[in-house]
């Protein structure tokens, strides 16, 4: 047998090819063992950010102490899915999702909801979740969180301090739904549906308005029902006069008039 050339073309594709083919066999094998962990954690980080959306601590209010319902509607606020499994996959893919009207939400044991938001920041994709109070309008707390913005600028998004302005905010005006409006400049005194815009942020705030108008839209049906004002006036309606009043005279006599003068 004769000694292999270990300098030959040959030798070196073939080593280079079965090295190639090993590391790929290995790292398959990682990621199918690793799989359920990764699903584990990306299904724990949802939780966690649903629950914060709530205004709850994480760490002693868990996922399945706060929401009651997961489900999936349709347009017009009908419930098609209430499988959680499905609602989380829904969820993952939610961009997706929405493009087939399928809109996952989660009902909390205290009466409010919890509506998963989805858009396009400067440098890529920016998400969240937005809690409603019981009246489907009012803001309870949001979650916002970005792939790539830039930090110091359009990644504060995802701080504490600017989530914590859309408290108390409305997504309804006079009926109608305008989502929340990220402004330049600062909010107007009096709003109820602007917040101030991050200095050096302005194409990553215009996302955020977009992200809540847009992703809030598919959930209307829903939300509409609930969050539109009540209109108290109601018609008078007028009921014709049939028949006439007749007025008697009444005589009164001298005598009665004396009696009452003595």
């Amino acid at each position: 047998m004769g000694k292999i050339n270990v300098n030959s073309n040959a030798y070196i594709i073939t080593y280079s090819v079965v090295m190639v083919v090993i590391v790929a066999i290995l790292l398959a094998v990682a990621a199918l063992s690793l799989k359920p962990y990764q699903d584990a954690n990306a299904l724990n980080e949802k939780q966690t950010q649903i629950v914060k959306a709530l205004g709850e601590n994480p760490e002693t209010a868990k996922y399945e102490d706060v929401i009651a319902k997961a489900s999936i509607i349709d347009a017009e606020g009908n419930v098609i899915k209430t499988e959680e499994k499905a609602v989380f996959e829904a969820l993952g893919k939610l961009k997706d999702s929405f493009a087939k009207g399928e809109f996952p939400l989660f009902e909390a044991k205290n009466g409010c909801v919890v509506i998963p938001l989805t858009g396009n920041g400067l440098w890529g994709p920016i998400w969240g979740y937005v809690a409603l109070e019981q009246d489907k309008n009012t803001i309870k707390g949001v979650v916002m969180d970005h792939q790539g913005e830039t930090p110091g600028l359009g990644a504060e998004i995802a701080s504490d301090a600017h989530q914590a302005q859309y408290v108390g905010k409305q997504i309804f005006v006079d009926g109608e739904l305008t989502g929340i409006i990220v402004k330049k400049g600062g909010a107007t005194v009096g709003s109820v549906n602007e917040v101030d815009a991050i200095s050096g942020g302005t194409k990553t705030c215009d996302g955020v308005t977009d992200m809540f108008k847009n992703s809030l839209a598919n959930y209307v049906g829903y939300l509409k029902p609930a969050a539109a004002p009540i209109n108290v006036e109601e018609p008078v309606e007028l009921i014709p006069v049939t028949e006439e009043v007749k007025v008697e005279a009444v005589e009164v006599s001298n005598d009665k008039i004396e009696q009452s003068n003595e």
